[in-house]
């Protein structure tokens, strides 16, 4: 069908409510928002569904989240899993509540029982809640970092990673399969109760996670010797992470933890923040000005699903932002620093990251011994790794996993990335530096200092709509056929196009630019968002030469984003 086809099968059929055709009505003589809304089916992709909140196919509502469901579950009884039950928590966007019961129940209709979270939960205790639970499957109704215009749906397998190949394709062919809606199943929450389907699940669940999280405390005594010397500023910008990070904070006797009032509860508005995202400076503007009053020593971040986590560091009268790398960096050398002096790090140690991370970690794990694998972008190849461990029993190997978009995980308890946990390891590390008479900007430039000024900038082209789609398509299919042979005057040593398999990684839409004198640039259109990103590695003999080099390349790559 066309897409007025499409709005008009919406706005005749029974199957859909009078709220939703009022809001299509609204809009029916708009054709380029109407073409927005139908010209596609919202794309059930490898990690599930994504999306700015409305009425229509390729938007995120109650009937898109209910197919995406259905599609889930004719997978998992097709696979006789079904026994097993699907975990389901949810962040605090609009909506999140309502996708997360209709998802609920729509696994109950088909006879699958769902375990949902009573409240908002981060995305790294619902990877731990399926895991205890033995569940063949979770979902988190969460967007993530991403305005809020926008919901999500993410879908785990059993191992508590997010779903990779081929479970994922396999997913999505039968989510593609479901043509006619009114074969979606549903039933009341009532009805699904009473047959023992519906499930709500809650503080258990969450004492046990908060016990997985203890077990990374390295060094206890040092936390309670300094027990008033740090202060420590919190803002979970509006979403999940409020709880946990204050409470796995307190139990370890952090006493001083000021939270942003502004942006303590859930506000599905982010009406303080222009963008939440840890990654943007601008998302720790009232932070920093109680950091400020408080004369804070550290400042915590975590993204509306606290899967990921910013820190700025009190550096004389001033504060410093902390790249994703730069973090990622010091909690291997901490981690590895502290398991190597109390006897605990394990022989033959594996940490994990993406390849568009720095290549500065190379160096650090080398000084320990600890072998550092790399695999495509995204948490669930990095869960991957730590599976493939388990399997093996060598589970205990592992011992620290990043991504540079501030993503870190430490122990095996999830297999997703986890900014309480994190946020626990980054405030006891700083308090570790402070016995040393360091914050933890000195100690990264002790590291810059020991293996080099390696400097990592990320730059996102937005590309919107259909026509945006087309040209993201354009810009590396223009790659492709004709590589690079030289970027800002630095020849390209050697091209990699992953998609076509590189060093026994799955294919992957992602191009990497290898440059003279250690310098890389990769260029990736987003998974989550319409964007292509370019990620530029550089090194230099000083911070300013390398990030000199870095605003060169920048500049030489922006060309060809059009």
């Amino acid at each position: 069908m066309s897409y007025m086809d499409e709005l008009n099968f919406w706005l005749n059929d029974d199957y859909f409510d009078q709220k939703t055709k009022d809001e299509l009505l609204a809009i029916r003589n708009n054709e380029a928002e109407v073409e927005d809304r139908f010209y596609k089916e919202l794309e059930f992709g490898t990690g599930g569904l994504r999306g700015v909140i409305g009425a229509g196919t390729n938007r995120m509502n109650v009937y898109t989240v209910r197919k995406a469901t259905q599609g889930l579950a004719n997978y998992i009884i097709k696979r006789g899993t079904q026994s097993k039950g699907v975990a389901i928590a949810f962040d605090s966007r609009r909506m999140s509540p309502e996708f997360s019961d209709e998802a609920a129940r729509c696994l109950a209709a088909n006879g699958i029982k769902a375990y949902i979270f009573e409240s908002l939960r981060p995305t790294p205790e619902l990877s731990f809640a399926l895991r205890t639970l033995g569940c063949t499957a979770g979902i988190v109704v969460t967007a993530s970092h991403n305005p809020p215009e926008y919901n999500g749906y993410k879908v785990y397998w059993e191992d508590g990673a997010q779903v990779t190949a081929p479970i994922d394709k396999d997913i999505i062919t039968e989510v593609q399969a479901i043509k006619d809606y009114h074969t979606v199943k549903t039933m009341s929450r009532e009805d699904a109760e009473k047959a023992g389907l519906y499930q709500v699940i809650g503080k258990e669940i969450d004492d046990k996670y908060m016990a997985e999280l203890k077990k990374q405390i390295i060094h206890p005594d040092v936390i309670q010797e300094m027990a008033d010397d740090i202060k420590i500023v919190y803002t979970p910008l509006c979403g999940t992470g409020n709880k946990p990070v204050r409470r796995i904070l307190s139990e370890l006797g952090f006493k001083h933890v000021y939270v942003v009032p502004e942006q303590e509860n859930p506000d599905p508005n982010f009406t303080t923040l222009d963008y939440p995202n840890p990654e943007d400076p601008k998302a720790f503007t009232y932070a920093l000005r109680l950091a400020k009053e408080k004369d804070a020593d550290i400042v915590l971040a975590t993204d509306p699903d606290a899967d990921r986590v910013g820190i700025a560091v009190k550096d004389g009268d001033d504060y410093q932002l902390l790249s994703g790398n730069e973090v990622g960096v010091l909690l291997l050398d901490f981690i590895c620093r502290m398991r190597k002096e109390n006897g605990t790090l394990p022989e033959h140690p594996v940490a994990v990251t993406t390849i568009v991370s720095t290549s500065l970690v190379d160096p650090v794990a080398a000084k320990y011994g600890v072998d550092m694998r790399r695999v495509l972008t995204g948490f669930k190849y990095i869960g991957g790794v730590i599976a493939d461990l388990e399997q093996q029993d060598e589970k205990e190997r592992f011992v620290f996993g990043f991504e540079e978009s501030y993503g870190y995980l430490a122990g095996t308890h999830a297999r997703d990335k986890d900014a309480v946990v994190a946020s626990m390891l980054i405030c006891q590390m700083a308090r570790y530096y402070r016995t040393l008479g360091k914050n933890l900007y000195q100690a990264m430039q002790d590291i810059y200092r020991e293996f080099g000024f390696h400097h990592n900038r990320t730059v996102s082209y937005a590309f919107e709509g259909s026509a945006g789609a087309k040209t993201m398509a354009s810009i590396m299919t223009g790659f492709r056929s004709q590589p690079l042979s030289e970027i800002a005057g630095y020849k390209v040593e050697q091209f990699l196009d992953y998609q076509q398999g590189v060093g026994g990684l799955p294919s992957a839409n992602v191009l990497e630019f290898d440059l003279e004198k250690g310098n890389k640039v990769i260029v990736r259109p987003s998974g989550t968002e319409p964007k292509v990103k370019v990620y530029l590695f550089t090194v230099g003999e000083s911070a300013s030469e390398a990030e000199c080099l870095a605003d060169v390349l920048s500049s030489a790559m922006a060309v060809f984003m059009k």
